[in-house]
Order: C-alpha cells, then structure tokens, then sequence
C-alpha cells in the first residue's frame, strides 16, 4: 500500500485530537487509576472497528445520504454527551486519595468507550472519506481493511494510553478538592459543549 504512511499520519492526528474520547480516558484515568482507563480504551478502540464496518455496508452509504438517518444518529449522539456532561457536573469532586489499584466495573468502562464511539456520527463519515482515498481497487479488499481499521484501533490504544499516563503524572496537581471540583466543571462543561457542536452538525 504506497500510501500507507501518510493514513498512518491523518489517523494519528485524528486520534490525538482532543474529543469525548480523550476526555473520558483523562477523567476514568484521575478517577480510578491507570488500570481503570483500559476498559473505556479498548471499547473506543472496538467501536472504531465497528464503526468502519458498518461504513462499509449499505447503512454508512445511507447516513451519508439521508438527511434524516443522518440527524437521527447525530441526535443520539448530542443527546448521550448531554448526559454525560450533566453527570459530571453533579458528581461530587473527585477523590484522588480514595482512588483503588484495582477498580470494579471493566466490562461498564468497555461499554461506556463503545458508545461514545458508536454514537458520532461524523466517525462514519471520517471513515467513508478516508478509506476510498486509500485503498487500492485493484487489489484484495478484505486486507486492506483490516490493516487500515487495525492501524486507527491500534493508535487509540497508544495514544489514550499515552493521555492516561500523563494525567497520571498530574494527579498531585489535581489532588485537592479544588482541583477535583475543577475536573468535574471542566469536562462536564467540554461534554456540554461537544454535544451542542454535534447537535448543529451539518453533513
């Protein structure tokens, strides 16, 4: 694939950027240690998987040409990262002290990192962009597939780990109740506010 490289660049520079999926990996990071961050990393990394099957099936050519499959899926997902911003903002601060080795609930965090995933709209269209530009129509589909969706899975689990252990290395900052309030405020409010850009999303 001679283009290979420069994918591997636009799919770094998409994952780095900060989005719902960053901040969840920060704040499960600060709430429950580095361990508690697997689980919502590797559920954003399987929707990213099925994300781009289903892109490459008659439903991603649908949203990309209904209006309204397209404002259904873009409610949904404005709607979840409404609640997820609400859900912060009154969660009381965090406890940085109180933080377990070995929290509960993989399989919650899992699910939580999926739905963030399967629930933007606009990561369907990322991959129904990218994808064509791509991969070679003369060659084998499947291969190429899966290289280019195992590359983009591959970076998020880099990439979040990477967000994870920095926000590890700054959890002294953030230990007292000030700082734990100030987490709370600030990404309940960035939830807020992603899910209102989504909301006024055009195709």
């Amino acid at each position: 694939m001679q283009h290979y490289p420069l994918y591997l660049l636009m799919a770094a520079a998409t994952v780095v950027s900060p989005g719902p999926g960053i901040l969840m990996t920060l704040t499960n990071s600060l709430r429950f240690g580095l361990r508690g961050t697997m689980g919502g990393i590797l559920g954003t990394a399987c929707g990213s998987f099925i994300v781009a099957g289903v892109s490459a099936t008659s439903l991603g050519l649908l949203l990309a040409a209904s209006a309204l499959a397209f404002t259904v899926m873009k409610w949904i997902g404005a709607a979840y990262l409404f609640y997820l911003g609400v859900k912060l903002l009154l969660a009381p601060a965090f406890r940085f002290d109180e933080i377990k080795t070995q929290p509960r609930g993989f399989a919650r965090r899992f699910g939580e990192g999926m739905a963030v995933q399967l629930t933007n709209p606009k990561s369907i269209f990322f991959f129904l962009s990218i994808f064509p530009q791509f991969i070679d129509t003369q060659g084998a589909y499947a291969p190429q597939f899966l290289l280019l969706v195992g590359t983009f899975s591959s970076l998020i689990i880099l990439i979040h780990t990477v967000y994870a252990l920095t926000a590890q290395r700054a959890r002294r900052w953030l230990a007292s109740e000030r700082g734990g309030k100030w987490v709370n405020k600030a990404g309940g409010m960035t939830f807020l506010l992603f899910g209102a850009l989504l909301a006024n999303a055009n195709k």
